[in-house]
């Protein structure tokens, strides 16, 4: 009779636990390559913070709002990824989770460019430290809200993700980081959303491929480029809201011609800006 009484009050115990349970949602459901891949995270369990990796990279995660126990992390693509079957896995400490998305083939255009003089020279170690360095922030605050604004009115020349005959020879393992606005010389360029000014590089500096360029921290490991520009507007450290003229047009580094090149970047990776500017993440 005691016997039963004990496993009768252990079930009671057992059954009466807070259940710790671990929900997660991913957009889009059908990723092509080069876009973003949201991962929402829910759980109850405050600590240790969730994790999100694939395969043996692990991606940063941060609390997606006020809510207790809601996260996100960004897994970026690129046009270089190959389609098929990609294993995410998420755990909480106390349970894990593996879950399939399949990355769809995209077909990219190609095209043929034409360089010479200084622009047909390699990149100056300078401003491929200091890009780098950019490229590698994951600052935990999040300044943008909503979808991001097209930082130029003018047509769009050449998109995300364009492969590219260069002198006539074919880029391998080359792909267009970034969209191009063919505006005219002098045109105004806006910041697409809220974010600290965090790189700011001059031709005369020695950023001879990128030209004169402005990097802008989003924040959360998301970060926009501007290259070619004639002036610069804002100085490093300073905070910059969605919309605000940051420069102008110009034709600095290796340009053909006045335009502005917009590359946006998550977790350094280069990403195509369209769903950031259509759909956005919350």
């Amino acid at each position: 009779m005691q016997n039963s009484l004990i496993i009768a009050l252990a079930s009671s115990i057992i059954f009466n636990l807070p259940v710790q349970a671990l929900t997660v949602r991913l957009t889009p459901e059908k990723p092509q390559q080069g876009d973003t891949i949201s991962v929402i995270i829910e759980t109850e369990v405050s600590d240790p913070q969730p994790t999100v990796s694939v395969g043996d990279k692990d991606y940063p995660v941060f609390p997606l709002d006020q809510t207790l126990g809601r996260y996100r992390a960004f897994l970026p693509t690129t046009p270089l990824d190959t389609p098929g079957k990609m294993v995410i896995q998420v755990g909480d400490g106390i349970e894990v989770k593996n879950l399939a998305i399949w990355l769809e083939n995209r077909d990219f255009p190609t095209q043929s460019i034409w360089l010479s003089g200084t622009a047909a020279e390699p990149a100056t170690e300078i401003e491929l430290s200091r890009v780098s360095a950019f490229k590698d922030l994951v600052t935990p605050e999040k300044y943008w809200q909503g979808t991001f604004l097209r930082p130029s009115p003018a047509k769009v020349s050449a998109l995300f993700g364009v492969q590219r005959y260069i002198n006539g020879k074919f880029a391998q393992d080359y792909y267009h980081r970034g969209v191009d606005y063919a505006a005219a010389q002098g045109s105004p360029v806006f910041a697409p959303a809220a974010g600290k000014v965090a790189l700011i590089g001059r031709e005369s500096e020695g950023f001879r491929i990128h030209g004169n360029t402005i990097g802008i921290d989003h924040g959360q490991g998301v970060l926009s480029i501007f290259l070619h520009l004639d002036q610069i507007l804002v100085k490093e450290g300073d905070f910059v809201e969605a919309g605000q003229q940051i420069g102008t047009v110009g034709s600095t580094g290796a340009s053909t011609g006045p335009h502005l090149h917009w590359g946006l970047y998550v977790n350094g990776v280069s990403v195509d800006p369209v769903p950031w500017r259509f759909e956005g993440f919350e």
